[in-house]
């Protein structure tokens, strides 16, 4: 057995912001990618994921249970498979901040939930909230507290745009062009990254006033900016919001940035070669970068991988 692909995501914007009701733009990336398959012999990696399906089933069954009329599975199927060794084949790094449990979460749905809101139908606002909805409750069960975006991405395979908490909606992003210049692209930090420890440090700054007022009047005003501009192809507009941007999370979310990467950060900053912003929750994994040039970028950041993951 051989299930479809779910791909990864990449939160171009909104990061931390669409907590406290940002805007965010979110887009499927499909260079990493997943599928439910099963094998009598499982070892290593298979093993360890087919252990985490036990877990995760049970986990389901309580919030059906408790949570009557958001959502059921076909429990028997699921089970019955578990139990013949299925297991989340992927590409999908963990700890990279690029969705490799909504990846899981979108395949589990996809293949056992019943009466489940599919791809094919006219998805209004309502249906997009409710799956994002059950898709949060679901993926809680792999760190904390979830918005259910990863997985809403990666199930629908479009980019999303986040509007506010409860206006949400696909979008298109303008076309590629890959001739051009300008890219925007992955950097490894080469560790990985933690969710929960790395909200639960924001949660705690959001108690200090100043924190608070710096988000609203800084962090999603610029946030804001970076999506509309993203979105209607302003690319010196979004330049410049990004700059901004960039600048405020070096200021203000340092324990999210690995330290070896404090000076790159700033270093962009500078010279304006390139910006360096979260991906995800940060504390590891992959950190997303926009260049204007992408050549530029690379020998500023010599002996940096730069995966491009968009190019204009």
């Amino acid at each position: 057995m051989k299930g479809p692909l779910f791909y990864s995501k990449i939160l171009l914007f909104g990061e931390y912001g669409i907590i406290k009701d940002s805007k965010g733009l979110s887009i499927p990336y499909n260079f990493f990618k997943g599928a439910l398959k099963t094998d009598e012999n499982l070892t290593g990696t298979a093993k360890d994921s087919n252990e985490g399906l036990k877990a995760f089933t049970t986990y389901l069954k309580e919030l059906v249970d408790n949570e009557q009329g958001l959502v059921s599975f076909d429990f028997e199927s699921l089970e019955r498979d578990v139990a013949n060794g299925m297991y989340f084949d992927s590409s999908i790094p963990q700890g990279y901040g690029i969705g490799s449990s909504g990846a899981l979460v979108a395949a589990i749905y996809d293949k056992y939930a019943t009466d489940k809101i599919t791809v094919l139908e006219n998805l209004t606002r309502e249906k997009l909230l409710k799956l994002k909805e059950i898709f949060g409750r679901m993926e809680s069960f792999f760190h904390g507290k979830s918005s259910g975006l990863d997985p809403l991405n990666s199930y629908l395979s479009l980019p999303i745009l986040i509007n506010s908490k409860d206006n949400i909606e696909s979008t298109s992003i303008p076309s590629q062009n890959k001739e051009g210049k300008g890219a925007v692209f992955l950097l490894d930090s080469g560790m990985t990254g933690e969710t929960a420890p790395m909200v639960q440090i924001f949660m705690e700054k959001m108690k200090q006033d100043g924190f608070r007022s710096m988000i609203k009047d800084e962090f999603i005003k610029h946030t804001d900016a970076c999506v509309e501009d993203f979105l209607n192809g302003n690319i010196k507009s979004l330049f410049g919001n990004l700059k901004q941007l960039s600048h405020v999370v070096l200021d203000h979310f340092k324990p999210m940035i690995p330290s070896k990467f404090h000076q790159l950060w700033k270093q962009g900053i500078e010279t304006n070669d390139y910006y360096l912003k979260l991906c995800g929750s940060g504390g590891g994994g992959y950190i997303l970068g926009f260049t204007q040039d992408l050549e530029k970028a690379k020998k500023a950041l010599h002996g940096h991988n730069l995966e491009v993951v968009y190019s204009f």
